[in-house]
């Protein structure tokens, strides 16, 4: 087995994912396809274009092409997420300790986002645990909650992130099937 950051990180239980995502994660990959992007109501779909527009997420068209490269470096798991006619979205996770009582570290931008992974299924859902902006740490009710996820259906790989607040409910969320390149 090819080893690396994250299946350092699982250790033997890394054999608890699909075989599927053990492949993509021992390996690094493309994966590719269209995802579904969704704005919440009211409230929520200013709230969700704002966030959008951040992330470089272009919400002109509810469906998009979507490509995520997936690489193991020494200094950690690369994300690099391209929406079709949108930014390019780059995160670093860097992993703290081992699973199941370990975390990972992203870095997007100046965003640190402290997260843990349950595995559901044989997928791959991460869970927030904290916070930071640089080295100041923010409390987690300040953001909205997120469901992220990857697993596989039919032998496709199902993306999805979504973003929710109190009282107002969804704002953001985009999903889809991707497949291998």
């Amino acid at each position: 087995m090819t080893e690396n950051v994250v299946t350092h990180w699982f250790g033997p239980h890394f054999s608890a994912l699909h075989p599927l995502l053990q492949d993509l994660h021992r390996q690094g990959g493309q994966l590719h396809g269209e995802v579904l992007i969704k704005l919440g109501r009211g409230a929520g779909a200013w709230l969700g274009k704002r966030l959008a527009r951040k992330l470089g997420i272009p919400t002109d068209l509810a469906q998009r092409g979507f490509t995520v490269n997936i690489g193991h470096a020494a200094d950690g798991l690369h994300w690099d997420r391209h929406f079709a006619g949108g930014a390019c979205l780059y995160s670093r996770f860097v992993p703290v300790g081992v699973w199941p009582d370990g975390h990972w570290l992203e870095h997007t931008g100046p965003l640190q986002m402290r997260l843990t992974v349950d595995v559901v299924d044989g997928g791959w859902h991460w869970r927030l645990l904290g916070v930071k902006l640089g080295s100041l740490p923010l409390p987690i009710w300040l953001f909205p909650k997120t469901r992220a996820y990857k697993c596989i259906e039919n032998g496709k790989y199902r993306f999805s992130v979504a973003f929710a607040l109190p009282l107002v409910g969804d704002i953001l969320s985009y999903q889809g099937l991707l497949e291998m390149n």
